[in-house]
């Protein structure tokens, strides 16, 4: 309530800062400064550069920048509520023809011995009218449409590493790879897991390792997906077949780590031999298309996803298990949520880098990331282990929730992103 209160104060303040520097002829609007450019980074540019207008410069800054077009080999699950984002900043109709739509999904729990594998839940159809769940993109397509687009809307690209900032008053001075730096009302740090700005703010995180890593390849089949996903839950974690266009699908194989280091250094004819083990043969021959590569697993959450003049996004504020297929979307609600609040605040005269600002922000993203953390631990407890006990539980579980189509309904909702206090980016709706 307090900071509701003195929000009229600090625009009138506000007001009277940017009335001074147009009468002294200084710059009326600082940039924001946006680290990182990946997904994140990107959208939450699109999104602001829409916002806000011509008027406020942003720019993003990430060494990947030069590498165009993106060789990104992985493909990524994109949920109904951030494929709406991307369609909202004007993005999606780039992509859609190569996107492939989820049409159903099929859940099974088996040893990898085992002779037969029964699907234990399925879930089928649309969230809503012509709005599948989820689709499959692959990572290089989308980098390159939200790159494109950026250049258009006249973000500023810069192929160069955030190299320190320092904040005073209610700017901060953003200091750039070449030695240059520029003036910031924010600065936003999308810089990934091992984000630099997020340690140089002084912000601890909290979480595990879970002596995990992610096997990703991408495989062709001689028969037709149909647009269904698997996923296999075997001891060490779940092997997943993600539909992509034409006969091919994305793998995410779960392993030990250990395992996983060892599958990837096999022979081309012997990863081909494990990887059948895993995914059988319903889809007829399988041929892998491109190097395996193992990501080790892990769980951490910022402490706080903000800092005077500074905001955390996507894997900088957070990172949670691959088991519900959540990650990057979850970047994508902070982005969406970062623009909303920076955008509403903008058009009231408030600086967007105020700290009752950034804390609306905070409060909107937090318990979700939190409330999605505790679950995919929990998945991947409840999956990941050998115990007989537990499996007979979960299957249990499983069965109940395929039975019973309202909860399963809930279930689906909840993993297209379409519950809970959304943003307006998330229903489609530009800022």
């Amino acid at each position: 309530m307090a900071a509701l209160g003195f929000r009229p104060c600090f625009a009138q303040l506000y007001s009277t800062r940017k009335s001074n520097r147009e009468q002294s002829g200084m710059t009326t609007q600082r940039s924001i400064v946006i680290c990182g450019g990946a997904f994140a980074g990107l959208a939450l540019a699109l999104a602001l550069r829409q916002g806000l207008g011509p008027e406020v410069p942003v720019i993003v800054a990430d060494p990947a920048l030069a590498n165009r077009p993106s060789r990104d080999p992985r493909a990524s699950a994109i949920v109904a509520a951030c494929r709406k984002l991307f369609d909202a900043i004007g993005v999606w109709a780039d992509v859609a023809p190569e996107a492939q739509p989820i049409l159903d999904m099929v859940i099974t729990d088996s040893k990898l011995e085992d002779a037969t594998r029964p699907a234990f839940l399925t879930f089928a159809g649309q969230v809503e009218a012509g709005e599948p769940f989820a689709h499959m993109v692959e990572n290089r397509l989308l980098i390159d449409a939200l790159v494109k687009h950026a250049e258009a809307a006249g973000v500023e690209l810069k192929a160069l590493p955030v190299t320190g900032f320092e904040t005073h008053g209610d700017s901060v001075t953003v200091t750039l790879g070449d030695g240059t730096s520029c003036e910031a009302s924010l600065l936003v740090a999308a810089d990934g897991a091992r984000s630099r700005l997020r340690e140089r703010a002084g912000i601890q995180t909290h979480g595990w390792d879970y002596d995990q890593s992610g096997i990703v390849v991408t495989v062709g089949h001689e028969r037709d997906h149909g647009g269904r996903a698997e996923e296999h839950f075997l001891p060490p974690g779940p092997f997943a077949m993600l539909p992509l266009t034409g006969r091919r699908s994305s793998l995410v194989w779960t392993e030990r780590r250990r395992e996983a280091q060892r599958l990837v250094a096999l022979s081309a004819d012997e990863f081909h031999a494990e990887l059948e083990k895993r995914a059988g043969l319903h889809l007829g021959e399988l041929k892998v298309l491109d190097q395996p590569k193992a990501f080790p697993l892990s769980y951490f959450v910022a402490r706080s996803f903000i800092a005077p003049q500074l905001a955390l996004v996507g894997d900088a504020a957070h990172v949670i298990h691959p088991i519900a297929g959540q990650g990057l979307n979850m970047g994508l609600k902070d982005v969406a949520a970062l623009a909303e609040v920076v955008v509403d605040a903008a058009r009231m005269g408030t600086d967007p880098g105020q700290i009752d600002v950034l804390e609306s922000y905070q409060r909107w993203r937090r318990f979700d990331t939190m409330a999605m953390g505790v679950a995919t631990n929990s998945l991947n407890f409840l999956f990941s282990n050998k115990s007989t006990l537990l499996r007979a539980v979960r299957d249990i579980g499983l069965g109940i929730v395929d039975r019973a189509p309202p909860l399963k309904e809930l279930f689906i909702k909840q993993a297209a992103g379409l519950t809970g206090q959304m943003p307006r980016l998330l229903k489609g709706e530009a800022l």
